[in-house]
C-alpha cells in the first residue's frame, strides 16, 4: 500500500465531508508529527495498533557476504515499531496462523 492508497482508504472511511487533499494533508501531519517525535527520543503509543519508539543497537561484528571478511557494524539508534496484541492476533487469524493461545479480542 502506498501513502496515495492509504489517503484514498482514509478519505473513504470519512466520508463525502473531506476532499482527498485535505486528507493528504491530516496524513502528512500524522507521520510528520511520528517522525519528530522519533527524532526526539520520543515514543508514541496508539492502543489497539502498536508502539513506535528508538532502539539502540549495539556495535557488532559482521560479515561481508562476498568475501567472509568481518566487518565492524557501529552502534546506532534506530526506529522500531511493535504490534500491539490485538493487531499480531488479527495479522494471524487472517492468515490462518491464529495460535496465540488465549480467546481474547
Amino acid at each position: 500500500m502506498t501513502k496515495a492508497d492509504l489517503v484514498e482508504q482514509v478519505a473513504e472511511a470519512i466520508g463525502p465531508g473531506i476532499t482527498k487533499k485535505d486528507c493528504a494533508l491530516v496524513v502528512d501531519g500524522f507521520l510528520n508529527a511520528v517522525k519528530r517525535a522519533l527524532a526526539n527520543g520520543d515514543h508514541i503509543e496508539i492502543r489497539g495498533f502498536g508502539t513506535f519508539k528508538v532502539r539502540e543497537r549495539k556495535e557488532r561484528t559482521a560479515r561481508n557476504p562476498r568475501t567472509g571478511e568481518p566487518v565492524k557494524v557501529p552502534a546506532r539508534t534506530v526506529p522500531v515499531f511493535k504490534p500491539s496484541k490485538a493487531l499480531r492476533k488479527r495479522v494471524a487469524k487472517l492468515y490462518g496462523t491464529d495460535d496465540w493461545g488465549d480467546d481474547d479480542d
